[in-house]
């Protein structure tokens, strides 16, 4: 039997490890197997391989390699981050968090919170968007540091990130950021952003999963949150994954050479794919702020259709979505972060996510734009509610949310109906 062709729009949770990457790798996981650790010719001949890969990655942030500290993951790095605050910094025992951050973020605070430690999780408005005046007042004199997304992973909303920067600077507060979304996506400066710390994760951008960094601003307190060897200089115990290293140096290399395609290219095509299927099907709206916003990804709300339907129906003719993060798959409840945005549990079930790539095509689209109107039609037909019917409630509460442009085109096409 063939194997279906795959239509992945699914590009936020993870990407396909590409080609270039691959051949990079090869060598290390075949010839060139030694510990760059070892004192004998055959480890250290790939150790000049890791500090080249190191190289590269701190290129595609702008920062100097002795920044870089590899790590397993985003999650990994995430944790190390605020450890690190928590621990150089023993009088102070909170931390300001949003409440949209992935669950990364969220849990680990969590994990703090049951041992003695303060988090202020700040709300956000209903675009998605953060007040900087609530962040600003929300810093205490114990606060060790501030963790705060770049882009969220589910609607793709930035916060921003050089004004959080500076205003934790102004407050003598460690400043950590997410930026697990943004490689390949958005230019990446850490010393414009002026950040402390910030997370990237390689299978975000064509690398495999299983490798991740953490930049730390040269200067600032460190304390390792895995102990064991000396490597990457006392500052993250454990063998160093050589393939998985150079894996992700040459992948950033490609995301910065490809970082005009995504904001050009595949911005169209992700724009075309959200404006039709919100003035073709009715009742669907866009969650979160048009911009700014990552350039490849669209949530979208289906009144009276839940997500696991849809994506089930979207699965079995080979279509590949979701309805948020990855790593909260399986979970009953709703989005996390569309209810910290105030959607009801209702709203947020009936979201999905559409995250595009540089692999996909126009093609693709059409193909997800032929399928997708048939399959909402088909699950609201069959919904318990019964047929759609916007209460005077759910009409106060799109006026309040929706920007204008949206607004006028939804009473466009409600008036033509």
């Amino acid at each position: 039997m063939d194997e279906q062709k795959i239509y992945y729009f699914d590009n936020n949770a993870t990407t396909r490890v590409a080609p270039q990457v691959v051949e990079a790798m090869l060598p290390f996981l075949t010839a060139r197997w030694g510990n760059p650790s070892s004192a004998y010719a055959f480890g250290r001949a790939v150790a000049g391989p890791v500090e080249e890969s190191r190289a590269r990655a701190a290129a595609l942030i702008n920062a100097d390699p002795h920044e870089i500290v590899f790590t397993s993951c985003g999650t990994e790095s995430i944790n190390s981050a605020i450890h690190s605050a928590l621990m150089t910094n023993p009088g102070k025992r909170h931390v300001v968090t949003t409440a949209v951050e992935h669950s990364a973020t969220i849990k680990f605070c969590e994990h703090l919170q049951k041992r003695g430690y303060e988090t202020t999780f700040l709300p956000v408005e209903s675009d998605g968007s953060l007040d900087l005046h609530r962040l600003t007042t929300s810093i205490r004199p114990d606060t060790a540091i501030v963790s705060v997304m770049w882009a969220n992973n589910e609607t793709g909303v930035m916060f921003p990130l050089e004004e959080v920067a500076a205003i934790c600077r102004s407050k003598g507060v460690l400043c950590h950021t997410d930026a697990v979304q943004a490689p390949g996506k958005l230019k990446i400066d850490v010393q414009g952003l002026g950040v402390d710390f910030l997370s990237l994760s390689a299978h975000k951008f064509h690398a495999p999963k299983g490798i991740g960094l953490l930049y730390v601003r040269r200067r600032t307190p460190f304390q390792a949150y895995l102990i064991g060897g000396h490597q990457e200089k006392d500052r993250r115990g454990g063998t160093e994954n050589v393939p998985y290293i150079v894996g992700m140096g040459r992948a950033a290399e490609l995301a910065m050479e490809r970082l005009r395609e995504e904001n050009t290219r595949v911005r169209a095509l992700r724009d075309r794919l959200e404006h039709t299927v919100l003035a073709t099907i009715p009742y669907t709206r866009r969650n979160g702020a048009k911009e700014p916003r990552l350039p490849n990804t669209a949530n979208i709300a289906f009144e009276s259709a839940e997500a696991e339907a849809i994506l089930m129906m979207l699965d079995r003719v080979g279509i590949c979505a979701s309805s948020g993060s990855a790593c909260t798959t399986g979970s009953l409840d709703p989005s996390h972060v569309l209810v910290a945005m105030g959607s009801s549990p209702e709203h947020a079930r009936g979201s999905v996510r559409f995250s595009l790539g540089i692999g996909n095509t126009d093609e693709e689209v059409d193909y997800l734009l032929e399928h997708l109107p048939p399959i909402i039609a088909k699950l609201r037909a069959v919904s318990p509610a019964g047929p759609i019917r916007v209460t005077a409630r759910r009409r106060r509460h799109k006026s309040r949310s929706e920007d204008p442009a949206l607004r006028q085109e939804r009473r466009l096409r409600e008036n033509a109906a």
